[in-house]
């Protein structure tokens, strides 16, 4: 047989892929019939605002690996594929877009700069899909769904309106997030905190009644005229007397009351806390519980406002400097010392974030569920405790049922332009929820929901809209083994352990509210793809990789291995270039020890022979580990697996096996055994090997004479 003396990528991949599609096997219609069990994988949905990552690369691999491996033992797979139009990280993407023109989104017709990021999504979605399908990801590209698909916004619009109805959503003056530039409330996922050196300034509070005075700590002086009250500890003995009494705000000279509260910390500072409800989390809570009211200093624009008296008009920094002049010129200024601490800045943009009390739609996370006496995160406590879902590796478990605890109401609007329309309309205290605007007089809500709220319910979701047209899932009619009825729930969700409580719980609760099924089975959790020194890759630190970099020079197969073979699900990936070297190594030695053995068998008959004594041993064994790689990756285990198929193809089949039986072959000695059993431990190897370098084993499987199916829908045994 006259071979390439060494296997060309560049040459193959891209047939292969095309063959693949061809065959229409991705879509699990078109599978064989025999193949009756359903699997389903939703794929997390990829950002659609820019190009893959190594992060992409490690979750393409895993999942296709996952899908095909149980094609291969018969299952009906579904692999559904998936965009998401991603909120705030798109608008923010975009916005940089738009600063570079000199143009900005606030200079802008609403609908305009909408229009304008759809067109941006839907270019980088054929870049996405594309890249995605050089990693060989054996996706049904029939169903792929966009979080923006008129079908998927109406299931979401439908889940609104019956938690509304349910009292779980309700819209509230609470306090959140929020990013003064780019004028949004955030998650608590979309902030980070950054360690700053600062001062904590000790100021005098005076007693209305007597020149006495309290002494306060803090390190937000510009927010005095926010202040609605002092709080003391009623344990501390310092304060017992002034608790009840009234001092004077020391900037624009109002009247506020001491309070006491177990809250506040008597060692930190002078164990006097100011209380600023509207600027502060901490103080917010001492404020309801207190019955303080609201007191607002600073607006949208991040400035503050004329309740700030002579600081209104000027930016925080700015005026805390202006502050610090007037109580030191009216006497108020006791001292400064340097104090290092934790500031919460925007993720994207390290803006300080001002914590701002504005209208807000939220998520009620604990209270019951109408007449029930479960709340949404009992049902996804429970869904993992009695087994239901089930979290691989079972050590996050304890970090699931922890977030779970403080689990607090969620808040799901955003200020931004980019994203799903919340479906309110307001005409003075009245609120109505729909799609369309209720008549004359109605204003529409200019919200959009968070990413996550829509992302929640992207399970469901998916298999419903490719389903059928209708979104009301207790309306529908479903047909016969349509997409949600034969899939759902799915099998697998494989995704980040970094996102854990912000997206896998969420859909669980979500789904278990809305289907009152779990939305998976099990929870696959990977690590962070980190360089070789362990530091996350990041584009401004110069460390990140390019995957298709490397497709281009060693071929997607290469790529997989080097992220599959030897790392543990749920542990970090140090990615080096001695990773990707060691698999182009071994992809090269699969590639030889087929090339030897294809030429070995060139005049093989191809009949089935009766084996006796070393060669039914050598038959024997290689099914054994065909037994203990299918059970490891039944467990999901595909660490095991790679490890497994790694050693045996290296060490016994190409170091042993074969150095015996060339030599039988040359010799002429019981040639037709030693032949079979070759032709036999390569099909076996080709097919473990399928799921993790799918494109050099089906090209090699395509060489085998007698081949009528594509390795890909071929069975085990």
């Amino acid at each position: 047989m006259d071979l390439p003396k060494a296997y060309d990528h560049k040459n193959v991949e891209e047939n292969i892929y095309q063959t693949w599609e061809k065959s229409g096997f991705f879509n699990p219609d078109n599978l064989p019939k025999e193949n009756q069990e359903p699997f389903c994988i939703i794929m997390p949905p990829t950002n659609a605002n820019g190009s893959l990552h190594l992060g992409h690369g490690l979750v393409m691999s895993i999942e296709d690996a996952i899908i095909r491996y149980q094609r291969m033992q018969g299952k009906k797979t579904l692999w559904l594929p998936g965009s998401d139009h991603a909120g705030f990280e798109t608008q923010v993407v975009y916005e940089k877009k738009l600063e570079k023109e000199g143009r900005s989104r606030f200079q802008m017709e609403r609908q305009d700069f909408y229009n304008e990021v759809w067109n941006f999504t839907q270019e980088n979605k054929k870049h996405m899909n594309e890249q995605i399908k050089r990693l060989g990801s054996s996706c049904d590209w029939s169903r792929e769904t966009f979080t923006l698909d008129s079908k998927i916004v109406d299931i979401v619009y439908d889940t609104f309106e019956q938690m509304y109805n349910d009292g779980l959503i309700y819209r509230g003056n609470r306090i959140v997030n929020y990013c003064p530039k780019h004028r949004t409330a955030l998650s608590d996922l979309e902030t980070q905190y950054i360690e700053e050196n600062s001062f904590l300034y000790y100021l005098k509070y005076k007693s209305i009644d007597s020149d006495d005075f309290l002494t306060v700590a803090t390190t937000r002086p510009e927010t005095i005229p926010g202040d609605l009250a002092i709080a003391v500890n009623p344990q501390d003995k310092r304060y017992k007397t002034w608790i009840g009494k009234k001092v004077i705000e020391p900037i624009t000279n109002r009247e506020i009351v001491v309070v006491a509260d177990e809250g506040v910390d008597i060692e930190f500072g002078t164990g006097a806390l100011k209380i600023t409800p509207n600027h502060d989390p901490v103080d917010f809570e001492i404020g309801q519980k207190n019955n303080l009211g609201f007191r607002s200093i600073i607006d949208l624009d991040g400035k503050l406002n004329n309740n700030a008296g002579p600081l209104a008009g000027l930016k925080p920094k700015v005026a805390r400097e202006e502050a610090i002049k007037i109580l030191t010129d009216q006497g108020s200024f006791v001292k400064q010392e340097p104090y290092k601490h934790n500031v919460s800045v925007c993720y994207k943009c390290n803006t300080p974030i001002e914590p701002l009390v504005i209208p807000q739609w939220f998520v009620a996370m604990t209270k019951p569920i109408n007449d029930t006496k479960k709340s949404l995160r009992d049902l996804g406590v429970a869904a993992v405790k009695k087994g239901d879902v089930q979290i691989i590796p079972k050590r996050f478990e304890k970090t699931f049922f922890h977030w779970m605890k403080e689990l607090k109401d969620w808040n799901i609007s955003r200020q931004i332009y980019w994203g799903i329309p919340i479906p309110a309309w307001f005409k003075g205290e009245s609120i109505k929820i729909q799609k369309e605007c209720p008549g004359e007089g109605w204003e529409k809500d200019q919200d959009v929901f968070d990413t996550w709220f829509s992302s929640s319910q992207w399970p469901f979701a998916t298999l419903l809209s490719s389903s059928s047209s209708k979104s009301n899932i207790k309306d529908q009619k479903l047909n016969l083994k349509n997409d949600f009825e034969m899939y759902f729930p799915t099998n697998v969700m494989e995704t980040g352990y970094d996102i854990l409580f912000f997206w896998v719980s969420r859909m669980i609760m979500m789904s278990l509210y809305k289907t009152n099924h779990v939305p998976f089975k099990q929870v696959l959790l990977h690590g962070i793809v980190r360089d070789k020194n362990h530091q996350k890759m990041s584009k401004s630190k110069g460390n990140a990789i390019d995957p298709l970099t490397i497709c281009d020079q060693y071929g997607a197969d290469v790529l997989r291995w080097s992220m599959l073979y030897g790392t543990k699900i749920g542990d970090d990936l140090a990615f080096s270039d001695d990773k990707v070297i060691g698999a182009r190594n071994f992809v090269n030695k699969v590639w030889n020890v087929s090339k030897f053995v294809l030429m070995n068998i060139a005049d093989f008959d191809f009949q089935t022979v009766a084996l006796d004594g070393k060669y039914q041993k050598y038959l024997d064994n290689n099914n054994e580990i065909v037994k203990k790689y299918q059970k490891a990756f039944d467990k999901l285990n595909l660490t095991g697996a790679s490890t497994l198929l790694y050693k045996y193809f290296w060490f016994t089949f190409a170091d042993k096996i074969i150095e015996d039986l060339k030599q039988d072959i040359k010799n002429n000695q019981n040639k037709t055994q030693a032949q079979y059993v070759l032709l036999k431990i390569l099909e076996n190897n080709l097919k473990m090997l399928h799921p993790f370098i799918p494109f050099i084993t089906e090209y090699i499987w395509s060489l085998l004479p007698n081949r009528h199916n594509l390795l890909m829908v071929e069975k085990y045994n």
